[in-house]
């Protein structure tokens, strides 16, 4: 496939996964259009050839597919809906596809305000961290129209691996029920190996053993040399995570389902944010939380 026949991206939000996805696509010769709110994150893409411009609504008018990928639901209302938003400058016939983690109700609210527009939304929030991103590995969740996204399927190899859900909010909600499992399952080991360092085990002896059992994930044990070192770089952080599960909490509480181990991990996460000052750091931190909270030293 030649350039001329790829369509222009868009690309908005190029933090630390978003700049990856980006850049994937534009090494796959994807033309390419970005903006960022903090201009710096926008030069390396640049200097790969991308275009930089100055507000969301100059990206949309030069694309023909805007992805973003953004912080929270009030990012991305005000990037999709704002005076100088995507919306403002979208063509009729344009494709917006939501990479963000937010609630599937936002995920509605943008489609039905694009629709008179002749602009389709889809909702497909992605799984996994930088590494993935990086490599194209995602695991990312669709909601919207069927067509729309078997157009958009070409782009969304470039990035992972995907799987149509059904209406508008699908994808959104399939995050939640997929972060939900990954917060708890840290929480979990957190917990489990507070409890095996209290009582004088050897953390790496300790760790080295749960990986030889059925009862530890990929992605918990993805971890261990985290809390072996007493070092947690940021490949999700914790900011997110607790992000992520408020709106897992908002989401059950509107649909009146329990979720009693929500509410306890966040309120481990929100410990340690308040301890450190929202210090950027990894969300498998709370291993060091709870193993501080219960006097054993890091």
């Amino acid at each position: 496939m030649v350039e001329a026949q790829l369509p222009r991206i868009g690309f908005v939000g190029l933090g630390s996964m978003g700049s990856r996805m980006a850049r994937r696509l534009l090494d796959r010769g994807y033309p390419m259009t970005v903006y960022n709110r903090t201009t710096a994150k926008v030069e390396p893409l640049r200097a790969a050839g991308a275009v930089r411009e100055d507000t969301p609504r100059a990206v949309a008018e030069q694309s023909d597919v805007v992805l973003y990928s953004l912080a929270d639901d009030a990012a991305v209302s005000d990037v999709v809906l704002g005076a100088d938003g995507l919306l403002a400058g979208a063509r009729p016939g344009a494709v917006f596809v939501d990479l963000s983690t937010v609630l599937p109700e936002t995920s509605r609210a943008m489609s039905a305000a694009a629709e008179p527009k002749g602009v389709a939304v889809m909702d497909a929030p992605v799984s996994g961290s930088t590494p993935q991103a990086q490599e194209g590995t995602l695991a990312i969740f669709v909601g919207g129209d069927r067509q729309v996204y078997a157009g958009q399927t070409p782009l969304l190899d470039v990035l992972g691996r995907h799987v149509y859900l059904g209406r508008h909010g699908a994808g959104a909600t399939m995050k939640l029920v997929a972060n939900t499992l990954l917060g708890l399952g840290m929480e979990a080991l957190a917990e489990a190996a507070a409890l095996g360092r209290k009582a004088g085990l050897d953390t790496r002896a300790m760790l080295d053993t749960l990986a030889h059992t059925s009862v530890v994930s990929p992605a918990q044990q993805g971890k261990f040399d985290n809390i072996v070192r007493g070092e947690y770089p940021a490949t999700f952080p914790l900011r997110l995570m607790s992000k992520d599960f408020g709106l897992v909490l908002r989401l059950a509480e509107s649909l009146s389902v329990a979720m009693p181990a929500v509410a306890v991990a966040r309120q481990t996460d929100l410990i340690e944010q308040a301890r450190t000052g929202g210090h950027e750091e990894d969300f498998s931190v709370v291993a060091r939380t709870l193993q501080e909270l219960a006097g054993v030293p890091s």
